[in-house]
């Protein structure tokens, strides 16, 4: 059974977390916390930020705009870092915020966006992507905060992936076979998944890849790239947690 307490809201914060710290909340936090959840003063809430773990904490100031929470007992301590990062060809918006979301609910440490022959966003606004990683973060007890890494040429991301990392390539173009027991057959260690855009690798890019890569398929049809994500990173979770 999962740890935290799912009836809890939770929040995360910026603030260093430790018992008696007192956190005073930003305008955006303080009017959620006192006018949409409508936390009553001396009421609980958990906290976390992504280093410290999670702690309950109670509301002791009033007013809708003077927000401020003291920080009480530690419920669970940080979690190691997440092993997995996942790579992907930047999206539109909505698409975007829908892919970040199930990327961290899925256990992704490390968001990379890359850019590809065929991609066709140029821009990417890794503010935004950073607020959905922390809400998927938030509604689903998670502790851990990805990395969210700025765009980067493909070539260039693939020259720096260490050696010891496990590149799991999502190729639309391979045949399908059982890509459970490829990610079982790989090194342990931590996994790197790429899913390209939606118009697929470039030839050159194929042929990059291909000679370090586990080679995925993800089964007869073409998927959406955002449904692509959700997929493999379950693939990844399902095979790779008893190495």
């Amino acid at each position: 059974m999962p740890d935290h307490d799912f009836n809890a809201q939770r929040l995360c914060v910026n603030d260093d977390l430790f018992e008696g710290a007192v956190v005073a909340l930003a305008p955006e936090q303080a009017h959620y916390v006192a006018n949409v959840i409508r936390l009553a003063v001396g009421a609980d809430l958990l906290l976390f930020n992504g280093r410290d773990g999670e702690w309950r904490a109670r509301r002791v100031a009033a007013g809708k705009r003077d927000v401020k929470l003291e920080v009480g007992a530690q419920i669970r301590a940080q979690p190691a870092p997440l092993a997995v990062e996942y790579a992907f060809a930047p999206l539109k918006h909505a698409r975007l915020d829908y892919m970040v979301q199930k990327a961290v609910e899925m256990g992704a440490g490390i968001l990379s966006p890359v850019v590809t022959r065929y991609t066709q966003v140029s821009r990417i606004n890794l503010e935004r992507m950073t607020a959905n990683a922390v809400e998927a973060a938030e509604q689903c007890g998670i502790l851990t905060l990805p990395r969210i890494n700025a765009p980067r040429p493909l070539a260039d991301w693939v020259a720096d992936l260490p050696a010891g990392r496990v590149l799991a390539f999502c190729d639309e173009a391979a045949a399908a076979s059982d890509p459970i027991t490829a990610l079982r057959q790989a090194p342990a260690g931590p996994v790197s998944v790429l899913v390209g855009p939606e118009g697929g690798f470039a030839p050159e890019e194929r042929t990059m890849l291909l000679p370090r890569a586990v080679i995925l398929s993800l089964g007869p049809r073409i998927l959406r790239a955002d449904t692509a994500a959700v997929a493999a990173l379950a693939l990844v979770e399902a095979a790779r947690a008893a190495i």
